[in-house]
């Protein structure tokens, strides 16, 4: 039976490729059309999503022993739940819609939280490893 952190770690390279395409499918239709108003949606697809994703589940399979499985499990879904409404609202902000502003900020703060989850999890599961050395 595989470990739950390891499947999370399947979960977030899962994503991370979904986010790649979404990331390259945007950066594509922006080159075609000469329209780059939503490069920062580009840039934050591309960073938050494909970037950081596969580096959250590269380190959560190679640490999955020693991470805690509720901070694994806490990390993925605030940031599964916060970006896609974060991406969204900075997209219509892009386009003029400046009541998507506190959106942005709402996701932003959940994703920042999520990453301070994963921080934390690394640094006390990798504190373990350090003392035993």
């Amino acid at each position: 039976m595989m470990n739950n952190n390891k499947r999370y770690g399947a979960w977030w390279l899962r994503m991370a490729a979904l986010y790649l395409v979404v990331g390259v499918s945007l950066g594509n239709y922006m080159g075609a059309t000469h329209d780059f108003g939503l490069r920062s949606v580009h840039a934050h697809v591309n960073l938050l999503g494909w970037a950081s994703m596969l580096g959250f589940g590269l380190v959560v399979q190679q640490l999955a022993d020693t991470l805690s499985p509720r901070l694994v499990a806490l990390q993925f879904w605030l940031h599964q739940l916060a970006l896609p409404v974060m991406l969204s609202a900075l997209a219509a902000l892009m386009r003029g819609n400046t009541a998507a502003g506190p959106l942005v900020g709402l996701g932003s703060v959940v994703v920042g939280v999520a990453v301070l989850a994963f921080a934390a999890n690394v640094w006390r599961g990798t504190g373990a490893k350090l003392r035993a050395a």
